[in-house]
């Protein structure tokens, strides 16, 4: 019996130029990338449209991937900026056409982007902590959104778990306030 690869063997090997590799990594990922991205983008629609964006960049730019880290935490770094890209887009284009926006009864408008379906406090105080301090993001966006174990939040981060839990009890706190609801 043959050994299945995983993704991170796929990975290296995509990553070293294996054509095959990729496309097989690709179609693995899709299922997870989806899920991933809907943690931050809960309509499904805009989820599906990050996670697009999520493989065309796993899939442009592998070679940058050297196999320091794992190919996990490269990923989910690719996920969360993808996915605040895609908000950042949305909240763009609904500046843009404000009139085409109808709200509808039960969505809540304080906390909830009528064409992103997306939760607009979230991302605001994603983009804002990353403004005021970036390095409290990753934890955050592991242990809360993504929920990985602090164990694992910190070997992805190559963190001390006492630093992690610091870290992230900062970014809690400065948060917690420009959350609505």
């Amino acid at each position: 019996m043959q050994d299945v690869p995983t993704a991170e063997d796929l990975a290296r090997r995509a990553a070293a130029g294996d054509r095959a590799a990729l496309d097989r990594l690709l179609t693995e990922l899709r299922p997870e990338v989806v899920r991933r991205c809907g943690r931050f983008l809960p309509c499904r629609e805009d989820a599906e449209e990050a996670a697009q964006d999520v493989l065309l960049q796993v899939a442009r730019h592998i070679s940058a991937f050297e196999g320091r880290s794992r190919f996990s935490t490269w990923l989910y770094t690719v996920v969360a900026n993808c996915c605040r890209q895609k908000y950042r887009e949305l909240k763009r284009r609904a500046a843009e056409q404000p009139a085409a926006i109808e709200p509808a009864e039960h969505i809540d408008p304080r906390t909830t982007s009528v064409i992103a379906g997306s939760r607009i406090d979230l991302l605001e105080a994603l983009e804002r902590l990353e403004r005021e301090a970036p390095h409290l993001v990753a934890p955050l966006v592991y242990r809360d959104i993504y929920q990985l174990e602090y164990a694992d939040v910190a070997e992805r981060l190559g963190i001390p778990l006492g630093t992690l839990k610091s870290r992230l009890h900062e970014a809690r706190k400065q948060v917690r306030p420009w959350l609505r609801g």
